[in-house]
């Protein structure tokens, strides 16, 4: 396998990871549609570190029940992160929103810190076609709803006619387990298929998005070594649609959510106890690294993808 590690690349640090997710679950603490103002403080913080690194980075305003919230859409400076690319463009996006009663350390503090870190790592040249979004109000009770901070993005992009390579949905990324039987399944055959041991990160989508499933699966492992599995199937499978990447399939994008699979694993989901302390951080910055893999491959002006 050729890793980035050999190539004297950046690469992510989890102690990098571990202060952000402290940051935005404990200095910030819960971060429901109810406190706009939190969210509003959390967004102008994310968007300061991204001017600061060098990137362009605007505010996509929306409103909801007469509050404002924001997207932040980051890419290249010089460029317009709200305009529309002469070519196919790749979405990285994960939600900085919680439900009312969780510090959201692993959902979704830990894809937030996560993309923050992409941005760090490839700050130096990030590629022209790549735009990092991180998305307000996908939590409950605007989750699977046209009032989603990631269907006004999609929405937008398909009324600018935006093509896209494709949209990466970071969701979950932190928590895992070397426990015998700690992974669980939607359906009781999966567990002859798939690990029981919640070790490993994994990739799923739609049908429709299955190749671009596999190129992300193909490009991530180039630049780590934990273990990964893929999923392809209706979103009648609990779970494959249940993040921002559910907009995009409604915009008839193709889409993929990295995931550590949520409730499936994680038994902090949605509960005061989704705590920094719980993640672990060497494992949360392999799956940076393996996505920065990807984002570097699918965005490449040779590959035979765009």
């Amino acid at each position: 396998m050729q890793n980035r590690h050999q190539n004297n690349m950046i690469t992510c640090d989890p102690g990098q990871l571990r202060n952000w997710v402290k940051f935005i679950a404990e200095d910030i603490g819960p971060r429901p549609w109810s406190k706009p103002q939190k969210l509003k403080h959390l967004a102008s913080k994310i968007r300061q570190h991204l001017l600061d690194l060098g990137y362009a980075a605007e505010f996509q305003q929306f409103f909801y029940k007469q509050n404002e919230y924001f997207n932040i859409v980051a890419c290249a400076k010089g460029q317009d992160p709200l305009g529309q690319a002469p070519f196919p463009i790749l979405i990285v996006g994960a939600h900085y929103d919680s439900v009312s009663h969780t510090p959201g350390a692993d959902d979704n503090a830990s894809a937030v810190a996560g993309l923050l870190e992409i941005a760090r790592i490839l700050a130096a040249h990030p590629p022209a076609a790549l735009r990092m979004v991180w998305f307000c109000l996908e939590e409950p009770p605007t989750y699977r709803t046209s009032n989603m901070g990631s269907y006004y993005y999609a929405k937008f992009l398909k009324n600018i006619k935006q093509t896209l390579t494709g949209m990466i949905c970071l969701e979950m990324i932190g928590f895992f387990s070397d426990r015998p039987g700690s992974q669980k399944f939607p359906l009781p055959f999966m567990d002859r298929l798939y690990p029981s041991t919640g070790n490993f990160i994994a990739i799923v989508g739609n049908t429709k998005s299955k190749p671009f499933t596999m190129d992300v699966k193909n490009a991530f492992t180039k630049g780590t070594n934990l273990p990964c599995e893929t999923l392809n199937a209706p979103c009648l499978v609990v779970g494959i649609d249940f993040s921002d990447h559910w907009s995009f399939y409604k915009m008839g994008y193709k889409a993929v959510m990295v995931t550590d699979t949520a409730f499936y694993r994680n038994p902090h989901y949605h509960r005061p106890t989704d705590l920094p302390s719980t993640l672990d951080y060497d494992r949360s910055a392999q799956v940076v690294d393996g996505v920065v893999s990807v984002i570097l491959e699918l965005t490449d002006p040779r590959s035979p993808r765009r």
